[in-house]
């Protein structure tokens, strides 16, 4: 919504990361070519698996749209399949039962157990896996509807706690970052994120906000201050509290971070050697 990506970054910084993916795609396909013939048995493709993790606003999506267009690009590997763990929410109905709609986007808000079968099966070279489907126009579940993923050469997984493992569990506890062969973190200053938050809010309010059918129809008229105090008070009670609580911590698990500036601009890239 209030991004402006660059042809320059795009060549600087995204090109590049595609192409170190594609090296990673590349070497994983070659171990598991090597695991079948060392067993002599013939198994189903198996996707190579990408979790991107991060704060709301600091421009997950984007990232993620950018790595799958160029990723479909390079020999070996043409079909990506881009995957938002929004849809894996619990139904608003269910969140108002347990008494969390103001913890929407928080690790209690998700249907797990879901999202670790949906992997399992992608992961398992499943003909078919089936993920829910979420429309933030409608803040909530789209019943009965979900996205067919048919057997990718990759598969991206975006969400806000994809990173998420607690320190310690029980032996028998899987969880979705278990699935992934590549992870990337999307980070910035909070300040930044706050403020870019407030501006998608502004924006948001001149535009689907006007639609008498978005759930946040409501914040339609309100002048400028009134739309900007709220998103202030939205991000201090839930987005920031989620990203300090939950989605910071998960930085340092990501094999590389892409670190954000405050033009949006990608500014520094760490990358994991070990």
């Amino acid at each position: 919504m209030n991004e402006a990506v660059s042809t320059l970054e795009v060549e600087q910084i995204y090109l590049p990361l595609s192409r170190l993916l594609s090296l990673y795609v590349r070497a994983t396909q070659e171990l598991h070519r090597a695991s079948q013939l060392f067993l002599g048995a013939a198994t189903a493709k198996v996707p190579f698996i990408i979790g991107l993790a991060g704060s709301v606003a600091v421009g997950k999506s984007t990232t993620a749209r950018i790595l799958q267009a160029l990723l479909s690009r390079w020999p070996g590997h043409p079909r990506v399949d881009l995957v938002t763990t929004d849809g894996f929410l619990h139904p608003n109905a269910v969140l108002a039962s347990r008494d969390i709609m103001n913890r929407k986007g928080f690790p209690e808000s998700y249907d797990r157990a879901r999202l670790v079968r949906f992997l399992a099966d992608v992961k398992a070279g499943a003909p078919e896996a089936y993920a829910p489907v979420y429309s933030h126009q409608r803040y909530d579940i789209v019943p009965d509807t979900v996205q067919t993923v048919r057997q990718p050469d990759i598969a991206i997984v975006e969400g806000l706690n994809v990173l998420q493992a607690p320190e310690e569990r029980a032996e028998s506890t899987v969880f979705a970052s278990d699935f992934f062969d590549f992870t990337i973190y999307v980070d910035a200053d909070e300040a930044d994120i706050e403020r870019w938050y407030v501006e998608r809010f502004l924006r948001l309010r001149d535009t689907v906000f006007q639609d008498p059918q978005s759930y946040f129809h409501r914040y339609a008229s309100l002048n400028e201050a009134e739309a900007q105090q709220t998103a202030a008070r939205i991000w201090e009670t839930i987005n920031g509290v989620n990203l300090k609580e939950n989605i910071a911590p998960t930085r340092a698990r990501a094999h590389l971070i892409l670190r954000k500036g405050p033009t949006h601009a990608v500014q520094q890239v760490q990358l994991r050697r070990l």
